[in-house]
């Protein structure tokens, strides 16, 4: 089946899920590849069976390379660590959302582990581009973090790895008794790659102070856990990280080139996993 058939037989299914950005009233019907709500606002499914909710195109830095860049390194493995721990949180056929998506391999490698109904969004246009080639596990679509086009108390998982928040938007979305599963990084994340490159600078540290403080106010109860592993670099994977990564964005080129791989043989990911409900 085409992807464009996948996406409006999901939407179909789904329906009751979404909500129109524009107006936030329902959605009608799926007809002619065309998502109609009540007061006759539309959008167009494109061929790869994604959707653009966005009423103009909004900035991003995150290139088609780049993105490339960071599927390769995600498909080596460096998330696996805590996917697993998120996807031992996720129940068969539940709905989950993934806020800020990106190229969609979380997505994907969380649909291998648990079976569920997963939707991405990013603002993103290539992202969303490139997350379609994951359309038969997951459907995914471009829109804005303020203005979510999914309807109040529908999803049972929201997921926010390494993105932006909105935590009132959150709460309108998830079902009574959902959980937000949010994932910062710690000092030691990517720590290798930040001291050679920033060492005495700002840079060469990081504080998830702010981000848990915020995060605390809204879900009090929250829980959490940290993941830590080191993954050894091979050529390729040290190329992608370069490329994939926002600490090499502003980096000057004596900078770039003392990145070899005798210098930075391995890289760790040390990440806190929040779960509020």
């Amino acid at each position: 089946m085409k992807k464009i058939e996948l996406a409006k037989q999901f939407l179909t299914t789904n329906l009751a899920v979404l909500q129109c950005p524009i107006c936030q009233d329902v959605f009608a019907s799926v007809a002619e590849h065309q998502l109609l709500c009540v007061n006759g606002h539309s959008f167009d499914l494109a061929k790869n069976g994604t959707l653009y909710f966005l009423a103009k195109q909004m900035k991003s830095e995150y290139t088609k390379e780049m993105l490339q860049h960071r599927r390769a390194f995600l498909q080596a493995g460096f998330f696996q660590p805590f996917l697993k721990e998120i996807a031992s949180r996720i129940t068969p056929d539940s709905l989950v959302l993934d806020v800020g998506c990106g190229e969609g391999t979380p997505v994907q490698q969380l649909n291998a582990q648990v079976p569920a109904r997963y939707i991405g969004f990013d603002i993103s246009k290539p992202a969303i581009q490139l997350a379609s080639d994951y359309n038969a596990d997951a459907w995914f679509c471009a829109a804005d973090l303020a203005r979510m086009p999914f309807a109040d108390h529908q999803l049972d998982t929201v997921l926010n790895i390494f993105s932006p928040s909105q935590y009132q938007e959150f709460k309108r979305v998830l079902k009574p008794g959902g959980q937000l599963i949010k994932v910062i990084p710690n000092a030691g994340y990517l720590h290798e790659l930040r001291e050679l490159l920033y060492h005495g600078q700002a840079k060469e540290s990081y504080d998830h102070g702010p981000v848990l403080e915020l995060f605390a106010q809204h879900f009090p109860d929250y829980q959490e856990m940290q993941v830590q592993k080191t993954m050894t670099l091979t050529p390729e994977t040290l190329r992608d990280l370069v490329e994939m990564t926002p600490l090499t964005w502003t980096a000057s080129k004596a900078q770039l080139a003392a990145i070899t791989l005798e210098a930075l043989p391995e890289i760790s990911l040390d990440v806190t996993i929040l779960v509020g409900k």
